[in-house]
């Protein structure tokens, strides 16, 4: 028992030491490489005549929104997975991203909105709105949205989301400007009056999906197993769903379409700390940053002097992990 108590505590103590790590670099490696000392003396006694500290200051706000973005698209795939017994459910494979990404696309080339802080409450409405069609989607066979329904779903409404979004850009110049700043999901860029519009959202979505672990244990024993524990199926399932609708509208709004965080992190985070969702969704805070970090740090490095957005970059760790899982999961179950 005590051997089995201490499983999630170890996962979560390397899961904190590993995102202290991540942050230390993410804010010390850019054009030129920080030492330890230089970081921490740049964080709590900054000099603006130093260079090197203004390299870190410079970094900061790009490390916050790696932490926030992690950590946002990680529970939101963990819950998706929990909610819909589909080792497959991610917010880019289910739709929400491209609902999202799409809506504020339409935002600027519709209505003419250029503010990033309103673009949020479109991203919002876009990623509900995907989710609620993909539901429908999969719903219309005899059986059900099931695992299998679901990704199809997904896959046919991002394919579908995905060119509404090209046929905007193309129409409108100006719209494609804008949506280059975060087409391929980024971390460079965003300040602070971006990451305070979006935070406040992250912050609620992340509560809701922390504080539904035991609805997500009860509902991954089956619907009617989790009735018989007194859940109310349907009302957690919404009440979850706007958790993850927050998550997935915010980071879209702050760093753009970033795929396969939400797919790899959960298993991960699994695998580590055991099935309760509770030590496994804390792990999955801590492990999306540390992944989207780290992919954001590689893009730094790989391509002197230019960058390598962190969208690609998980993608290229996403890809072969999604393969796995495919492989190695009967999904239509």
């Amino acid at each position: 028992m005590s051997v089995l108590a201490s499983r999630p505590a170890m996962a979560l103590a390397t899961g904190v030491a590993a995102l202290v790590a991540a942050c230390v670099v993410s804010l010390g490696v850019g054009a030129r490489r920080l030492s330890v000392s230089t970081v921490w003396a740049a964080l709590v006694d900054p000099d603006p005549a130093l260079f090197d500290h203004a390299v870190v200051q410079e970094h900061i706000p790009r490390t916050l929104v790696g932490l926030l973005v992690g950590a946002a698209l990680a529970l939101a795939g963990a819950a998706l997975q929990g909610m819909t017994h589909n080792p497959l459910a991610d917010p880019g494979i289910l739709g929400l991203n491209a609902g999202a990404t799409a809506a504020v696309v339409a935002a600027i080339h519709l209505l003419g909105i250029g503010d990033i802080s309103g673009h949020v409450w479109f991203a919002f409405a876009g990623a509900a709105l995907a989710a609620l069609v993909v539901h429908l989607v999969a719903s219309l066979g005899g059986g059900g949205a099931t695992p299998l329904t679901l990704a199809l779903a997904g896959a046919a409404v991002t394919a579908g989301l995905t060119s509404v979004t090209g046929l905007l850009l193309v129409l409108s110049s100006e719209s494609l400007e804008l949506y280059r700043f975060w087409q391929l999901g980024s971390l460079a860029g965003r300040d602070g009056e971006l990451l305070r519009a979006t935070a406040p959202f992250v912050v609620v979505g992340l509560l809701i999906v922390l504080g539904g672990a035991r609805a997500l244990d009860a509902l991954a024993l089956g619907d009617d197993v989790a009735r018989g524990l007194g859940q109310r199926v349907g009302p957690t399932r919404v009440v979850l769903g706007m958790g993850v609708v927050l998550l997935c509208g915010a980071s879209v709004a702050l760093a753009g379409p970033i795929g396969f965080v939400g797919l790899v992190v959960p298993h991960v985070a699994r695998r580590l700390a055991g099935p309760d969702h509770r030590a496994m969704l804390a792990l999955c805070a801590l492990l999306g940053p540390v992944l989207l970090l780290a992919a954001d740090v590689l893009g730094r490095v790989v391509m002197p002097p230019g960058e390598v957005q962190a969208g690609v970059m998980t993608a290229l760790v996403g890809a072969p992990v999604f393969i796995a899982v495919v492989r190695g999961s009967r999904v239509g179950a």
